[in-house]
């Protein structure tokens, strides 16, 4: 599978985009555990043109995590444009555009998966930045507004005339948002149109080796992007990875080691968000942290902690710990159950 010059391996894994998650600390851990791309948080095109500082972090890409997408949102085709060119500029290798994020804030507001009420608009977008910037653009969307609308055969054939060189399906309707199963059949429809020539990557529900393996297998993707479920395990990549080699899913991660990849996260995390130099630890384990308070969905969602009887309590000083003394303190002392 190819987009544009860049090579992957058979059977690629992506990392999903997904905001206050996939920030520069967990996009390298997944890369270092088998993550073929990574892709940022979602980049508002509005933010960026107004150079708000905190969108503009989030153009931060390291040489270690490529190849890596920014991906942007907007509404409209000159703001797409100009973020498209500023985004440029950070030297991601792949630019996507956010066709899918059903949230209200976002979707109401025309942006995301609200797009998939305004079709036109949406080409007008893909077909504008394609020709503004001379990377590659990609897009990720839904099968469309509601079951009543699932218009995304027809829609693929028409973004990739727009330009795009691969594109990404979340197997759900906005209306849906997350619940239900998504629907890999229509996915699969996508990939089996004759007429469609460029990578096809599905989306939905694959939380474990087995399920990523089937998708390939039994809909035909060209590659499977792994979002929620990555959320406190970005081993699961490496998982996957060696089911795919062995047939297990499995890896040499014992309890500890991945108590110590989740302080690692948080480390990273305190990094980016409260420090941009590498001070001593020490200095700073007793202040609040902002790095910690962005963290705790990780903290709350890992399978590590699962199984451990009477952790309740536990768990919710995890979550409330504010300090790096304080919630190391808590996750040294949990123990294996095993």
């Amino acid at each position: 599978m190819r987009i544009s010059n860049i090579n992957f391996p058979e059977k690629p894994l992506f990392l999903a985009p997904m905001e206050d998650v996939t920030d520069p600390a967990f996009r390298l851990l997944c890369k270092n555990f088998g993550a073929d791309m990574v892709t940022t948080e979602f980049v508002s095109a509005d933010a960026l043109v107004r150079s708000v500082n905190r969108t503009m972090q989030k153009l931060t890409v390291a040489d270690e995590e490529r190849p890596v997408a920014i991906q942007i949102y907007g509404k409209d085709v000159p703001t797409m444009t100009h973020a498209a060119q500023i985004v440029e500029q950070a030297r991601p290798d792949v630019i996507d555009l956010n066709f899918g994020c059903p949230v209200k804030k976002v979707a109401v507001k025309g942006a995301g998966a609200g797009l998939l009420r305004d079709v036109a608009k949406m080409l007008e977008i893909t077909q504008a930045v394609v020709r503004a910037v001379k990377i590659p653009v990609t897009a990720k969307t839904r099968l469309g507004w509601d079951d009543n609308s699932k218009i995304i055969v027809d829609l693929a054939e028409r973004l990739q005339d727009c330009g795009i060189q691969a594109l990404a399906i979340h197997g759900r309707t906005r209306a849906q948002m997350y619940k239900e199963q998504a629907d890999w059949e229509l996915i699969s429809k996508v990939k089996n149109n004759p007429r469609m020539r460029i990578p096809i990557i599905g989306n939905g529900d694959v939380a474990t080796a087995q399920r990523a393996a089937e998708c390939f297998e039994r809909y035909g993707v060209d590659a499977v992007m792994i979002g929620r479920a990555t959320t406190g395990q970005p081993w699961l990549f490496a998982e996957i990875k060696n089911y795919f080699k062995s047939g297990h899913a499995t890896t040499d991660l014992s309890f500890e080691d991945k108590k110590e990849i989740l302080k690692k996260q948080i480390v990273a995390s305190v990094r980016w968000l409260d420090f941009d130099e590498q001070i001593p630890l020490q200095t700073i384990e007793n202040q609040r942290l902002k790095g910690i308070i962005h963290c705790r969905r990780h903290l709350a969602a890992t399978p590590v902690f699962k199984g451990i009887p009477n952790f309740r309590n536990t768990r919710i000083e995890m979550l409330r710990a504010e300090t790096l003394a304080e919630l190391f303190n808590i996750i040294d002392n949990i123990k294996n159950p095993v």
